[in-house]
Parts: C-alpha cells; sequence; structure tokens
C-alpha cells in the first residue's frame, strides 16, 4: 500500500464548513443551525449563500437541539453547529429524548472535540463526547481525521438517514487524504498493511497512527494502521480480520479511554478474537489550558506514544 504524505496542514473544522457549502448548493433541504459560533464552525459561507435555510439561535443549545428535531418532520436535514462540549454535554437530555429516542434525522456537528480546543481549558474541552453519544441507541457516531475526510463525511451525512454526531477540531493538522474520497459510513480504512500489529487510529491521532507505522518499520517490525472513522456502527469484521492476522493492537484516540474506540474494540476483541489491546487516550482526566501540541504531549497523545503502545502489545503476544 501507498505510503501517506502532505503539503499542506488544514483544519478540520473548515473541512465541516467546506462539505456544508457544497450541500447547500446541492441539497434544498439541509439547513443549518448555530449557537453564537459561526465563525468557529465555519458556516459562514452557508449562511451567506443560503440566508433563508441558516437559523443562528444564541447560546441557547438546548433550544436549538429542540428546532432541529422539529424541523426534520417536515422534511429537513438540519446540520446543528457549536463545540463539542456544548453539543453533548450541555444538551444530553434534548438529544436523548427529542432527537434519539424518536429517531429524527438531525446531524449534530460538533467542533473544538478533545483536548486541542487548548487554551480555553477543561471547562470547553470534552474528553467524554464519544461515549455519550456512542451509547444512544440509533445514534451514528463519525471521527474523521483530516480536512478532506471531515469534508467527505459531511457530505455523506445529508444522504444517511437518522440521528448522527460528527466530531471535528480547531487545530490546523495534516490533510492527507484524497480530496475525491468516497466516505463509506461504518466503513474502516485499512491505510497500510502490516502482519505484527494492528493500529486502530481516529481523529487527530490518525496522521499520529501513520507517523508511528514508519518508525516501526525502521525497528523491522510491520504495523497495520486502519482508520476508524466510524465509531458507530463498528466495522468489527475490519477488527476482527486484522487482529486475527496481527494477535495485538494498539488504539489510538483524542478522547478519554473509557467510553471511547478502545473501549468499542476491547468489547469486540472480548467477544470474537481475544487478544492483548493497549489503549492510547487520556487516562480518565479532565484536561486543562495549554497550547494543543503541550496539551497532546502531556496526556500521552504522539506518535512516540502509539510506537511505545505497539512494542508493548508485541511484548505481550
Amino acid at each position: 500500500m501507498a505510503k501517506f504524505t502532505f503539503t499542506e496542514k488544514k483544519d478540520t473544522r473548515s473541512g465541516f464548513g467546506a462539505g456544508l457549502t457544497e450541500l447547500g448548493r446541492t441539497n434544498p433541504n439541509v439547513v443549518a443551525l448555530c449557537a453564537d459560533l459561526t465563525g468557529s464552525l465555519k458556516m459562514n459561507d452557508f449562511q451567506k449563500e443560503n440566508p433563508d435555510r441558516f437559523f443562528q439561535v444564541g447560546i441557547a443549545e438546548a433550544n436549538m437541539m429542540g428546532l432541529a428535531a422539529g424541523m426534520t418532520i417536515g422534511g429537513k436535514i438540519p446540520f446543528t453547529g457549536t463545540f463539542a462540549n456544548f453539543s453533548t454535554g450541555r444538551v444530553y437530555d434534548q438529544i436523548r429524548q427529542s432527537i434519539a429516542y424518536s429517531g429524527k434525522n438531525v446531524k449534530i456537528c460538533a467542533s473544538h472535540a478533545g483536548l486541542t480546543l487548548g487554551e480555553d481549558g477543561a471547562t470547553h474541552q470534552i474528553l467524554e463526547d464519544i461515549g455519550l453519544m456512542k451509547m444512544l441507541p440509533h445514534m451514528t457516531v463519525i471521527n474523521p481525521c483530516d480536512f478532506n475526510q471531515t469534508k467527505a463525511a459531511t457530505i455523506a451525512l445529508a444522504s444517511h438517514v437518522g440521528p448522527a454526531y460528527l466530531r471535528f477540531g480547531r487545530p490546523s493538522v495534516p490533510n492527507f487524504t484524497a480530496a475525491d474520497q468516497k466516505f463509506e459510513i461504518g466503513k474502516a480504512w485499512k491505510m497500510i498493511e502490516g502482519t505484527d500489529v494492528s493500529i486502530f487510529a481516529t481523529g487527530h491521532m490518525v496522521w499520529h497512527a501513520v507517523e508511528a507505522e514508519a518508525i516501526l518499520a525502521e525497528k523491522g517490525i510491520k504495523a497495520e494502521v486502519i482508520n476508524i472513522h466510524t465509531i458507530k456502527p463498528l466495522d468489527e469484521s475490519a477488527i476482527i480480520q486484522s487482529v486475527s492476522k496481527t494477535r495485538c493492537a494498539v488504539s489510538a484516540e483524542e478522547h478519554n479511554i473509557f467510553g471511547g474506540l478502545g473501549e468499542s474494540i476491547a468489547g469486540a476483541l472480548s467477544r470474537n478474537f481475544p487478544a492483548p489491546l493497549e489503549m492510547v487516550g487520556v487516562k480518565d482526566s479532565f484536561g486543562e489550558s495549554g497550547t494543543p501540541a503541550e496539551l497532546m504531549k502531556k496526556y500521552g497523545l504522539s506518535t512516540e506514544a502509539i510506537v511505545e503502545a505497539a512494542l508493548k502489545a508485541i511484548g505481550r503476544k
């Protein structure tokens, strides 16, 4: 398989904005709602081009979820936008009761997820959102890795019927996937073939997994890198197929290890093919203020951490 490189860094929230703008031009049923963060969510172009389909609700996130749920009854496809913390923790009851319970076709789009919100600190960061959302019946959970994949995921969600949570971030990260990619919800993407250890990564950690594979290759270790952009529904067949070959695995996510991707993979392995699994993620902690790079390093979300976890997993075979 081809190795991956990049020529530019772009923020994944801009991928969402680009995808939403394209949907505004191609799908008249798409509407957008924002809770006073239009610029931060990169929804400006959609608002400018579709003023009659954009609803600024102010700092009233719970009301935004109720409005979005109601709009689906008339056949609209609402995309809500605010920070991940306010998209989930602040409005969990409204999402559960008004959207998930009745299977409303609302797309909950959440920026500034994880630690890389940076200097705004623990009160605005959220490391529990994947767990919160994946536990809700009927909810699809997507966490793309770069600008191009976020744009493709946003566009794909308009054709997906049912509630969905789309998670992305603020910092500029390597943009290394194809601009013309086809995004398949629920289908894991094997990026690099390997035989010694399976690395399952999601979101911003996918590029770190690619970097870790190169370091491991220098040590004579062939790592398989799989992009788990859809956390629910989880592509269990791809996970089992990979681990049945490598016989050990690593999960990598910008999220608490409790409730995140790692736990989903652990469950799949325990039911189908028990094998050593090392989890790279935040270890049951809130975040703090700091630059994104500083926080990722301090909390063990790095290329080096994935390499260490891979070596430990191999040693447990």
